[in-house]
């Protein structure tokens, strides 16, 4: 590695004066002494773009000078650390199994509601956990108990009696603005190793991730992103550029690297209030289906040219879809190795809005829908396109 010593940012200023008054001093002294055989209209327009180039790098490289926490990502990593990780703290209990007690521990973070500050972990750090406590970043530590939970959404609010000066609020913003490709950082405790911050990028949205406590359901609109997280990291935030929290990180893929899971802020917006006031949130959609994604060679067995959308394979008994009269699968098949049930109906669309496939449908329903609502479906049923209206329905309490 080359390291020059010496230039910094009032060198390269003094330079770019330099070179201005130089060539200033050479087409004047040109133009006005000189012989005019030697200067025309394109010479001088050409001295005019060599300047403007030089101009144009040695102010590239001042500027490049003078922001030296910026990474090549547009992430200032150590102004986020600096304003946000007060604001993230670690969370431990205790969980008896088989009469075997054992330490648990997460990560959360401070977030303000209504004038009061409380703390948003995931609800499996916390579920069937006692004497909870909450130790924040100068290592005091205190009780703290859970006033609200979503199994459905892995969300657990926690309320904690300390001094005002504990409580660094971090500020949560809409997540629908974000998109893939766009840096990111967490902080948490991986291992108990308090204070860790990791960054990366959004790799993907509106992903669906399967978890027990959601029962049959899976947690829909996830963002799944490449900053390293580990054990310890369930319910610490995902920050964008700004420092703001976009995210809560509860979910890493087993012997993956750079491959991690976030609950979405808007989840967090939607849920905060009843979270609160009520202890649970009742308002998921709910069709009553189970299915599949289609493919190619799904589409050829349904005789169909449609490779997207969702494949019905099984319908919930007196639930919303069989009420509004979908159909679901009959014949069993094997494709790749996997089964499935086909001959049941295609949702390709859901008010206007198209269905690629499973995960596409369960963003829908979280973000978009509510129980109540009338819904427009296009299916596609025996080759041809049909139109059917379903009311949604309210999900079961989630598994205790």
């Amino acid at each position: 590695m080359e390291v020059r010593k010496g230039v910094g940012p009032a060198y390269l200023a003094i330079l770019v004066v330099a070179v201005l008054v130089a060539v200033l001093a050479t087409y004047m002294a040109t133009t006005y002494l000189g012989s005019p055989a030697h200067t025309t209209p394109n010479s001088d327009q050409a001295l005019i773009n060599s300047l403007e180039n030089q101009n144009s790098q040695l102010a590239s490289e001042l500027a490049a000078k003078q922001s030296p926490n910026v990474t090549g990502s547009g992430l200032n990593t150590v102004q986020i650390y600096l304003a946000d990780s007060a604001g993230v703290v670690t969370v431990q209990g205790t969980e008896a199994s088989g009469g075997v007690n054992s330490s648990v521990l997460g990560s959360g973070f401070v977030i303000n509601f209504s004038g009061s500050d409380y703390i948003v972990t995931n609800y499996h750090v916390v579920k069937g956990v006692s004497g909870v406590t909450v130790t924040f970043q100068d290592g005091d530590a205190y009780p703290a108990t859970v006033v609200g939970s979503d199994g459905y959404s892995d969300l657990a609010v926690l309320r904690l009696t300390a001094p005002s000066s504990e409580f660094h609020p971090l500020q949560v913003v809409s997540s629908s603005s974000l998109v893939v490709g766009q840096p990111v950082a967490a902080i948490g405790n991986p291992f108990g190793l308090s204070g860790t911050m990791t960054s990366g990028i959004v790799s993907q949205l509106g992903r669906t991730v399967s978890d027990s406590l959601a029962g049959n359901f899976a947690i829909a609109n996830v963002i799944q992103f490449s900053a390293q997280i580990n054990p310890g990291n369930s319910g610490g935030p995902l920050l964008n550029a700004d420092g703001d929290a976009v995210g809560i990180t509860f979910a890493t893929v087993e012997n993956s690297q750079g491959l991690g899971f976030a609950i979405p802020s808007d989840t967090i917006l939607r849920e905060l209030s009843s979270l609160v006031t009520t202890g649970s949130y009742n308002m998921h959609a709910y069709i009553g289906i189970s299915g599949a994604d289609m493919n190619y060679q799904l589409a050829q067995l349904q005789n169909t040219n449609f490779t997207y959308g969702v494949l019905i394979e099984n319908l919930t008994s007196g639930g919303p879809a069989e009420q509004a009269g979908l159909k679901a699968g009959a014949q069993a098949v094997i494709v790749d190795g996997s089964s499935y049930l086909i001959g049941g109906d295609i949702i390709i669309s859901i008010n206007g809005t198209k269905l690629v496939n499973t995960d596409a449908l369960s963003t829908y329903l979280a973000e978009y829908a509510l129980p109540g609502e009338t819904l427009v479906l296009h299916i596609v049923r025996a080759g041809q396109i049909m139109t059917m209206d379903l009311t949604l329905g309210t999900r079961p309490p989630p598994p205790s």
